[in-house]
């Protein structure tokens, strides 16, 4: 199949969000500092990758695997590309860029996540529905965990004194949530099992613990219906206390 198609199947679910995230900012930010942030956090997936594999020759518990070994890893390295490409950069100039440039992070990471996803699919309709799903599940989740991270950090520029504190709670939040997601993600597939017969090699796909799936789709959906209200609210939340502190200002001369 051709590469192209894997790269634009890849890349729209993470346009799409992008494109509605941006629109949430009143001050657009440059299309080149976007596009900069977004190709950084496509990058990062790949060390990304490799600490992840390192991690999983230590043995750890699965839980503590997923928590700490991936969830955490992609995090870390989302927060590390703002730090080092953002906080220091003169395009910088309000804490709510902070929030939109770790959702912009996110998204470039979920982008060539889903990528190499979609490599693994042999007919074009499998890439379409893969693409959808990631769309709708993980490139959103990526969105949403950088987005709170985000939001966190902001809140630290507001209030300097509690920046560990603010920074740590951000990190637990993201962390605890993706880690959360993707354990649930494995009971859905857990739930089922997939039938190959015949000649033809025909597979079908039969529940084999409808509680568990039942269960597992119930907190996919909770994650992302809360971690979705939370960022929301925390974009208008930050706009608010922006255009109070201008209040503040004027007042002050």
């Amino acid at each position: 199949m051709n590469f192209i198609i894997f790269l634009i199947f890849g890349l729209l679910p993470s346009i799409i969000w992008l494109l509605y995230f941006l629109r949430k900012d009143v001050h657009p930010e440059p299309k080149r500092m976007v596009l900069r942030i977004f190709l950084w956090g496509m990058l990062i997936t790949l060390p990304a990758y490799f600490i992840e594999e390192g991690i999983k020759t230590l043995n750890l518990p699965h839980i503590f695997y997923t928590f700490l070994g991936i969830a955490g890893t992609e995090e870390i390295l989302k927060y590390l590309v703002v730090k080092f490409r953002v906080l220091n950069n003169p395009e910088f100039d309000e804490p709510l860029d902070l929030m939109l440039y770790m959702i912009i992070a996110g998204l470039g990471f979920a982008g060539l996540e889903n990528i190499l996803y979609l490599l693994k699919s042999p007919t074009l309709l499998l890439v379409v529905i893969i693409s959808f799903l990631r769309f709708l599940g993980a490139t959103f989740l990526h969105t949403l965990c950088s987005g709170i991270f985000g939001y966190f950090l902001a809140l630290s520029f507001f209030k300097p004194k509690n920046e560990v504190k603010f920074s740590t709670i951000g990190l637990l939040i993201a962390v605890g949530a993706h880690g959360l997601f993707d354990l649930s993600f494995e009971g859905v597939f857990n739930s089922l099992e997939v039938i190959t017969q015949g000649i033809t090699q025909e597979s079908t796909i039969k529940i084999i613990k409808p509680d568990l799936l039942v269960s597992s789709i119930f907190i996919l959906l909770t994650i992302l219906i809360s971690l979705a209200i939370f960022v929301l609210q925390g974009f208008n939340k930050l706009k608010k206390m922006k255009s109070v502190c201008l209040i503040e200002k004027k007042e002050l001369k």
